[in-house]
Formats: structure tokens, sequence, C-alpha cells
């Protein structure tokens, strides 16, 4: 029987966090680094085939791979196997900051990876830099290169939209999706918890942007099954797309199919939402018909929205805490 709520939204796709952890410095989100070590608590393996299989059971159909850093768990391989052990499952995604991905991506790849996001906050070296507080542009454009000319196709690009960069970023981006087949998303900047002088000083609607693609010739994409938030456009003389995931617009929760799960097993129906569901209990004792049980109840919970626009931003103090 397939997750829905009250508002006959099926939630096919679980975001799935299995660590906090960072090893980037991003000024949006974690300025000053990760404090300490990983959490000792993060959800085990066979925790998490506990939960890829209940939550395959029951409908999901897609399943992402986030953190912190989700690369920094050397057992990420064993975790995507998991996930593709179990047959309803369609497509599994990673979110990643590309550190070490040359190395990395072979083993995932095998495992069952099928989709893959990096962010990449700019391809300048020097403002990536001073974004991220790391030197790795060079790093990752020449390994997302390999991967592409390797035939990896499901390919995508994450771009945080931040006022400063945005007319560096963006004739940037519109250049390298020319003749790449990647598309690259302009995130909107959310606010959190601890980052509100930064929100107002740097974020930037994609309204405008987007009406300026249109009347340059790009046209939007119909939206795939099990597929996130983005609207992503086309255009006829480009290999890639953009995209843009823009929280803050209207109706942007209406078609929300979404449930999202901590590295410490709390699942929050909405990532701006007040109150988180704590299914660990369920896990350790390999519970399926217990956590089944439970999910189809917690359902009918889901928010019909979220509350950025008055300034709610819930539990979410930075955003490695969900992995977005």
């Amino acid at each position: 029987m397939n997750l829905t709520d009250p508002f006959n939204r099926r939630l096919s796709y679980l975001r799935l966090s299995v660590t906090d952890l960072c090893n980037y410095r991003c000024n949006y989100c974690l300025p000053n680094g990760y404090q300490g070590k990983a959490k000792p608590d993060e959800l085990t393996l066979p925790e998490i085939e506990t939960l890829a299989a209940v939550f395959a059971q029951n409908g999901t159909r897609k399943i992402r791979i986030t953190g912190g850093e989700p690369t920094l768990r050397r057992d990420l391989p064993d975790i995507i196997a998991a996930c593709r052990a179990q047959p309803e499952i369609q497509h599994i995604a990673l979110t990643t900051n590309a550190f070490k991905l040359g190395k990395l991506f072979p083993q995932y790849r095998a495992a069952g990876l099928d989709k893959l996001n990096v962010s990449i906050d700019s391809f300048n070296p020097e403002t990536f830099f001073k974004i991220t507080g790391k030197q790795e542009c060079r790093h990752i454009l020449n390994d997302l290169e390999n991967i592409l000319a390797e035939g990896f196709n499901n390919v995508k690009i994450n771009t945080l939209l931040l006022r400063e960069h945005i007319a560096e970023t963006l004739p940037d981006a519109i250049r390298f999706v020319k003749t790449r087949p990647v598309t690259l998303r302009f995130i909107e900047l959310m606010q959190t918890g601890d980052n509100l002088n930064f929100f107002n000083a740097q974020h930037i609607s994609a309204a405008t942007i987007e009406q300026d693609l249109i009347a340059q010739g790009w046209q939007l994409q119909p939206r795939g099954e099990h597929a996130g938030p983005a609207r992503e456009y086309y255009h006829r003389d480009f290999a890639g797309g953009i995209g843009f995931i823009a929280p803050y617009s209207k109706d942007f929760c209406n078609t929300c199919n979404r449930l999202r799960i901590t590295s410490q097993g709390k699942m929050h129906l909405c990532l701006f939402g007040g109150v988180s569901y704590d299914l660990r209990d369920f896990l350790r004792r390999g519970d399926r018909e217990g956590l089944t049980e439970f999910l189809h109840e917690t359902m009918r919970l889901k928010p019909e929205h979220h509350y950025l626009h008055n300034k709610k931003v819930g539990l979410i103090t930075n955003l490695s805490m969900t992995g977005g």
C-alpha cells in the first residue's frame, strides 16, 4: 500500500541522510566547518536495510542518499547496494560535494547508483574557494568530465543562487551546459535557524532569471514521475538544461512527494516542519510490520505546505542536518 498524505500526494521519494559530517565550510551552511567528529549514533547498515525494505514495500520508488557529505561514510557502497537490493526501487541517487569523487565513483556505480547530483557553487576556482573554503574546483570539474566521458549521463549540478555571484555564475552555467548533457539547477537560498543575516544579504528569487531564459527560447520540461521539485528547462541549441529549485515560489509544495530521514533515524514530513518522528526503535528491532503501521499513521500529519514565507524554519538549524 502506497504512502499518501491527506492531500492525496503519493510519497514516492525518500531523501536519506547517512551522516551529518561534512568536510566543507560553505559560507551559507557551516562557515566555521563541522564541529567535532561524526555522531556515534548514525544509522547502521542493518538499520538502513530495514528502512529501505519497508519504504520500498510502501511505495518508495526513488531514494536519494545525502548528508552532510555522504561519501565520508566508508560503507557508502554497501548502503547503495542495500537500497538497490529492493526490487521496487527504480532509482538510487547521490548528492555530494564530489570530494575524491573520481576515486570513489566506480564503487558507487558498481553498487547500483544510477543518478548523481554534484554541488558546484561556481566554476571559477577563486569564487568556489570563497564560497566553500576548499581549493577543489579544478579537481571536481576534471572528475566530472571523466564520468561523463565514461557514458554516465544521469548527472545534475546543484548551484546555490547567491546575489553576490549571480552575474558570474549564470553565464558560466549556460556556457557549461551548451555542450554537456547535464542539467544545472540553481537552488534558492533558504532561511534556516542560524543564517538570517546571510539570507537577508544574499537571497535572490529565481523568478526573474526564469523569465529571462524563457525569453531566450528555453522551454519548461514536463516533470518526471518521482522527480523532485525542480523546474527544468531545455533549449534545442544546448546539450544540457537549466533548472530551478525555488521553495519561495507559488505552489512549490503542491506536488510534494518527499520524506526525509536524518542520519539518526528521525523522519521529517517537511524539511521545515517543527516536528520530527523517531523511527529508531523500529529499525533497531528490525520491526518491519510495526514501522509500516507507524508510517501510514504518521502520513496523516504531513502539512500541506511549509511556512518559510512567515519566517518559520522549523527544526533545521543548518542544511547539513538533512542534506537539503
